[in-house]
């Protein structure tokens, strides 16, 4: 017990810390923005606080320490239907190495589609046709990510990870790419069922493209979860059959106001789930659902996010697995 309370001291004095000197750091704009775009149905269903629940091979996105959970064999596939018709496809894998740790992969693609090329030295009149400045040549821009993660458990009750990955964004004239790291901690209080999570997502060197350089989009995220009934340690009354939890999350974006996060997750026999979340400061983004089905070692996720009145709602959908 007394080393507990060390631990949650210790993890605590880092979370404080690491925020208090963070705003100091804010810029108006970063690079590689697609690496804020959550790829997890589950967490994007439940607005995005899921840095202190996540506990499958998704961790590689939200948290790293998540992976420690894992406890033999896990992986997803994602799918994001995104705005203004680009298309987000991602995988991520874990396997438990009893005694030593957890090992994740992942793999992020982002698919902007064919755009036309056009030149003002085109514009004019093709006999009676007229040119908008098309010359005939179609690009495709891209940008992803691939990565390696480790994590462990160092007590019964805290946990960390570490991701390192390749970044890259493909503009057709100009091709860069950096290697980032993210880092994370999960610590199982012994209070119930309550859980405290961080995480540093995106860390590593400015940008460059051309001329002009910019930072990464680095994210740090506190989380906290509980569950408010369950059929085993709950916060408020014990149910058979029955799961609800609650999270929340504090992120603090390099490039935005502090965001504070808030979801719940209901579920039935461990088998039907049903989520909902809402982001405050969000900018566009507000109200997030989802529903999600457990069988045997399959899962299915789907998230549904609003992103308000002058943009189209967005549509996420994640397949897994798992073996224990």
């Amino acid at each position: 017990m007394k080393k507990s309370k060390i631990i949650l001291i210790v993890f605590l004095l880092l979370v404080f810390s690491n925020s208090a000197s963070f705003p100091f750091e804010k810029v108006g704009t970063t690079s590689f923005q697609f690496l804020k775009i959550s790829m997890s149905s589950r967490a994007s269903a439940m607005g995005g606080s899921l840095t202190a629940l996540v506990d499958n091979s998704e961790a590689v996105f939200i948290n790293p320490a998540g992976l420690a959970s894992v406890e033999f064999i896990d992986a997803s596939v994602s799918y994001l239907d995104w705005l203004l018709d680009v298309k987000h496809y991602s995988f991520s894998a874990a396997y438990n190495f009893e005694g030593i740790g957890t090992i994740g992969f992942h793999g992020l693609f982002t698919d902007v589609g064919e755009i036309e090329v056009t030149r003002v030295s085109s514009l004019g009149f093709v006999g009676e046709n007229y040119n908008p400045g098309l010359t005939g040549e179609v690009i495709k821009p891209g940008a992803g990510s691939f990565g390696i993660s480790f994590a462990r458990f160092l007590t019964d009750k805290f946990a960390f990870g570490l991701t390192a990955k390749y970044v890259y964004e493909d503009l057709v004239y100009e091709k860069t790419g950096e290697l980032v790291f993210d880092g994370g901690l999960v610590f199982k209080t012994g209070f119930r069922s309550i859980v405290l999570a961080a995480s540093l997502l995106h860390f590593g060197p400015k940008v460059q493209f051309i001329d002009k350089s910019y930072p990464l989009p680095q994210t740090f995220t506190i989380g906290i979860s509980g569950h408010l009934f369950s059929p085993g340690d709950p916060l408020l009354a014990q149910v058979n059959g029955h799961d609800l939890v609650i999270s929340y999350d504090m992120v603090q974006p390099r490039d935005f106001d502090q965001q504070h996060v808030v979801g719940l997750e209901y579920s039935y026999d461990n088998m039907i789930f049903l989520r909902g979340g809402y982001k405050f400061n969000g900018d566009q983004e507000g109200l997030s659902a989802g529903v999600g089905l457990l069988f045997q070692n399959y899962r299915l996720d789907y998230a549904f996010n609003d992103y308000g009145q002058y943009l189209n709602s967005v549509h996420r959908v994640t397949l897994g697995f798992q073996f224990n």
